[in-house]
């Protein structure tokens, strides 16, 4: 099914979210620690048992630390929302977790912008992925990156949201793919990504992310998302798995070069100088390394995501990726279970996304729930 209202490039700020917000620190399966943010649904919109049961998940604490997991307390004093579910509290409502763009974070602009709106339909986890914001380690440009939204998705259900939706913008849609072709009920269908450390072009760049530095545990050799998942069985597939998917503005394929655009990302990831402007001018840390096996492509993953509902997103005038790749997407996903909407006058990812294409978004992900 295609679709679209105008939306426009430039949407107009919006005013400060209204739902609380609290700061925290995850482990990935890798070791890698990542900065994550739990807003709950906005005031007014939100019931009373959904309201007390995220009361008490602010004032529980979670114990020690583990793959996957909450860092307490290694953000600073924010670092207040507690990484366990209320005993016998009530059920929350569903979640959304945000995957931002290349050279994006938790406090950008657009996606704090995003996640307000969002915020009115769902409660909302955002992160930055690995070598960007505060978070640790370098950017794999969306292979490993696949490890830190599966963190988000369990820290979302272990604060008690059975439902959960993942949106990913960019880079962000390509890993919100892939994650749900690893990640789902049907995980071991062979869907196996790539791995290694690495950095392999399938994101653009947007604009300067907030400053940060860290480091990772050395990860194993050649263990990428699916051999590290499967070591913690079924139950930890089932836990990081995603019950509805939004891909906005997302490549098909790896190493694509046909616009100008990606063609100077291809630049800032492969190159030893592309790599420094992109640490010192757009403060992320991108992997040195190429990717050995290539993972899991975007358009591979899209028939493994069945039936999970997926929804794809596109704007004609997006300046990064043509037309082809949304269609091509479609294409390859289950039709019964897929939708895509190309958005006329919409541009590129969460930079470009107005509040209506947002909320229209977040009411079809909470309608599939």
């Amino acid at each position: 099914m295609t679709r679209g209202l105008k939306a426009s490039s430039a949407p107009p700020p919006l005013p400060p979210a209204t739902a609380r917000r609290r700061r925290t620190g995850l482990l990935t399966d890798d070791g890698v620690r990542i900065e994550a943010a739990y807003e709950r649904l906005a005031a007014g919109t939100a019931d009373t048992a959904d309201r007390g049961a995220a009361d008490r998940a602010d004032r529980a604490r979670g114990g020690g630390l583990a793959r996957g997991g909450l860092v307490t307390g290694s953000l600073g004093t924010d670092s207040q929302v507690a990484d366990s579910r209320v005993a016998g509290g009530p059920v929350m409502g569903p979640a959304i977790v945000v995957a931002h763009g290349f050279t994006g974070a938790l406090e950008r602009p657009a996606l704090r912008r995003a996640a307000a709106v969002l915020g009115r339909h769902a409660a909302v986890v955002t992160f930055s992925f690995r070598g960007h914001g505060r978070s640790g380690g370098r950017s794999t440009v969306g292979d490993r990156e696949v490890l830190d939204l599966a963190a988000a998705v369990r820290w979302a259900r272990r604060l008690g949201h059975r439902r959960v939706v993942t949106v990913g913008f960019s880079m962000g849609g390509s890993v919100v793919l892939r994650h749900a072709a690893l990640y789902g009920a049907d995980a071991d269908r062979g869907a196996g990504p790539g791995a290694g450390p690495a950095a392999g072009p399938g994101a653009e760049p947007g604009s300067e992310a907030e400053s940060g530095s860290g480091s990772e545990a050395a990860p194993e050799p050649g263990a990428g998302p699916g051999a590290l998942e499967a070591k913690g069985g079924a139950g930890a597939r089932e836990t990081a798995h995603a019950d509805a998917v939004v891909a906005v503005s997302a490549p098909a394929r790896w190493y694509y070069r046909g616009t100008a655009p990606m063609r100077r990302v291809h630049w800032a990831i492969t190159r030893p100088a592309g790599r420094l402007v992109s640490r010192y001018g757009l403060r992320t840390r991108i992997d040195s390394h190429g990717w050995d096996p290539e993972p899991l492509s975007p358009v591979a993953a899209a028939p493994l995501i069945a039936p999970t509902p997926l929804l794809i997103v596109h704007g004609d005038r997006d300046p990064y990726f043509p037309l082809d790749h949304p269609r091509t997407l479609a294409e390859a996903a289950d039709p019964s279970s897929t939708e895509l909407w190309i958005e006329p006058g919409f541009g590129h990812a969460e930079n470009a996304a107005d509040a209506a294409l947002l909320d229209r978004i977040a009411a079809w992900a909470t309608a599939r729930l």
